[in-house]
């Protein structure tokens, strides 16, 4: 039988301006473990700003998203420009703040955020097909954009300044802690906490671990 092809969409790398690289490793971990035929992809794009992880300052330089995405998956990456939703059978989406602010405007502008074209396009096409959709952390506020209105069932954890977001964009928010998933069966969407609620790695395994295998399930 024929691997099951997850997408992962990433970010960047590093929570600050990119991928949560926890989320992703232990994303790509589990798929891995799951026999997946994962694609990895980011957009072709620069990032928002580029923050030093070790101060939190933001430093003078640029970096392109789809470059620093390909330092987490050893080079393994396609620009998300070049995937469509009959290549996948599934797509997720970690966490970090490139969620938010590369792949989005979720962390400036809220529920009026805008979603970049190529992420929107493949979301949508998922979407349609009636494919899973995987998003941890943050990232489920991005799919509440893209698939605004739609009513689906969404949780970042017990943020109430995101839930409210959530809501806005005419969707549901549904309170989580870090090792809960919650599945919104109609729309084929699975979304968990993550590092919006987890204080370490192990912590936030737990529910990503029920994420890929509940996405697998579905798949």
């Amino acid at each position: 039988m024929a691997s099951k092809r997850i997408g992962v969409v990433l970010s960047g790398c590093g929570v600050y301006d990119g991928t949560e690289i926890h989320e992703a490793t232990l994303t790509l971990y589990f798929l891995d473990r799951a026999a997946a035929d994962i694609i990895a992809m980011a957009p072709n794009i620069p990032q928002h700003h580029v923050i030093n992880h070790l101060t939190g300052a933001v430093t003078n330089e640029s970096r392109n998203v789809l470059v620093e995405s390909a330092r987490i998956t050893r080079g393994q990456i396609r620009d998300i420009a070049q995937v469509t939703a009959d290549q996948l059978d599934a797509i997720i989406l970690p966490g970090g703040f490139g969620a938010a602010k590369n792949l989005s405007t979720v962390a400036f502008d809220g529920p009026s955020a805008t979603v970049n074209p190529e992420v929107s396009r493949l979301l949508q096409e998922m979407a349609k097909a009636g494919k899973p959709i995987g998003a941890l952390c943050i990232a489920p506020a991005l799919l509440s954009k893209v698939l605004a209105g739609k009513g689906v069932t969404l949780t970042i954890g017990d943020d109430a300044g995101v839930a409210g977001a959530i809501e806005k964009m005419g969707n549901k928010h549904q309170l989580s802690a870090f090792d809960g998933i919650v599945v919104d069966a109609a729309n084929r969407i699975v979304t968990t906490a993550a590092y919006m609620c987890a204080s370490s790695i192990g912590e936030a395994g737990q529910g990503i671990e029920k994420l890929v295998a509940k996405i697998m399930e579905m798949a």
